[in-house]
């Protein structure tokens, strides 16, 4: 029997997948455990038309994150901070505080998107990377300044 997978089953087939498998294993164990559909004309055309909005979906996040990356990289960001001798600072500077300095900018990013191998630790200028989609990379200008 043709069925088209709801969910992952493991060993048999993932999600939005058209399979050929046992009669009995379809109707004993995946029909009734709302796992798979049988693939019938309707069901075929419904799986194409999600499969057609998906992608149209990701292609406009895909498009909206390059106009973010774009507004991104135009700013730079001044984070005060109270240091010592040599410009290194009392604390440091975290993906939080980056996180919070861009939002009183108006473009708000989780915190967990910002790569931020280590936190600063010295006054100047650091390039963060932001990760804002599995292929979109923008890169916000950090100005550690005294204050505070």
């Amino acid at each position: 029997m043709k069925v088209i997978f709801l969910q992952d089953v493991k060993g048999k087939g993932k999600k939005g997948e058209v399979k050929n498998v046992a009669d009995g294993y379809a109707r004993n164990h995946l029909l009734p455990n709302n796992l798979a559909v049988e693939a019938n004309k309707g069901n075929v055309k419904t799986l194409e038309a999600k499969k057609r909005s998906d992608d149209k979906k990701a292609e406009e996040e895909l498009n909206e994150a390059k106009k973010l990356k774009e507004e991104i990289e135009s700013l730079e960001v001044n984070i005060p901070q109270k240091s010592g001798e040599g410009g290194r600072l009392f604390g440091s500077v975290t993906s939080k505080n980056i996180a919070e300095a861009l939002k009183k900018k108006k473009i708000k990013i989780d915190k967990r998107k910002i790569e931020l191998a280590e936190p600063i630790r010295s006054l100047g200028y650091t390039n963060v990377p932001i990760k804002l989609h599995p292929e979109v990379t923008a890169t916000v200008k950090v100005h550690v300044v005294e204050g505070k």
